[in-house]
């Protein structure tokens, strides 16, 4: 008698939060979503990861999956609102222009033709 038994195998990544989760800016998408993560790469029999083969260090989008190694002296900036740190913000009005009203203004729009409340239907 002959038995068939599958075997499954893979080697999937498998990403790990790291370090101080304070969300960067994806220079991607321009979301504050961006996460330090370790990735590795697994070997896997039936499900169950049995060796470790790669191992990555990254800087991952959790929205637009963008992806990239960690650099020395590299890392996407803080979500800093616009704030500059040593620099007076002056406010400033926004730049109005004068809008004309459309052509068709001073028609009057819709109308219908109801009867006066003071007729009764017959």
């Amino acid at each position: 008698m002959f038995f068939f038994l599958p075997l499954v195998f893979g080697c999937p990544t498998r990403l790990k939060p790291e370090g101080d989760q304070t969300p960067r800016v994806c220079p991607k998408c321009h979301n504050a979503s961006t996460i330090r993560v370790k990735s590795r790469l697994w070997f896997e029999l039936c499900f169950v990861p049995l060796i470790p083969m790669k191992s990555e260090h990254l800087w991952l989008c959790t929205i637009c999956q963008w992806s990239v190694p960690l650099q020395q002296g590299w890392e996407p900036a803080l979500p800093g609102y616009g704030f500059q740190p040593g620099v007076q913000a002056q406010w400033q009005a926004p730049p109005y222009t004068q809008i004309s009203p459309p052509p068709n203004a001073a028609q009057r729009g819709y109308s219908p033709a109801y009867p006066a409340a003071s007729q009764k239907p017959t």
